[in-house]
């Protein structure tokens, strides 16, 4: 994992609904955990694109439904800032679903655009992303 430039606005909270933007035979998941993230005392942690969370799978294939996976954050609908001046948005709040936590994709295939700062830090989404916003 590598350390991401833009200043990233956080967008989710334990709780968050989300879909599943592979065909690792998730459809909606929940946010459970968010890996990596310290905080004060009773605040929520919080997570934006690119970062790694845990996710409970609550619609999807009987081999998936209720279970834990790690994945990553490829778009969010709150607007967030690149370096550049330029805000980012998306139309919907989208994950990928993962095998381990090293940034192994489970699915083969993203429907849909994959944001530049999940990309520059996990390689391994980077390669199988065909649009990268």
């Amino acid at each position: 994992m590598k350390p991401i430039k833009a200043n990233v606005t956080a967008g989710f909270v334990i709780g968050s609904n989300m879909n599943s933007t592979d065909n690792s035979g998730a459809k909606i998941v929940r946010v459970v955990g968010i890996k990596r993230q310290k905080t004060v005392k009773k605040r929520m942690p919080f997570a934006g694109v690119g970062d790694l969370i845990l996710i409970s799978v609550k619609s999807g294939t009987k081999e998936v439904r209720k279970k834990v996976f790690p994945a990553i954050i490829v778009r969010q609908r709150k607007e967030y800032r690149r370096p550049s001046g330029m805000r980012i948005k998306f139309e919907d709040n989208a994950v990928v679903v993962l095998k381990d936590e090293k940034g192994n994709p489970k699915g083969t295939i993203f429907k849909g655009p994959i944001a530049k700062e999940a990309c520059e830090r996990w390689p391994a989404i980077a390669k199988l992303a065909k649009i990268v916003v």
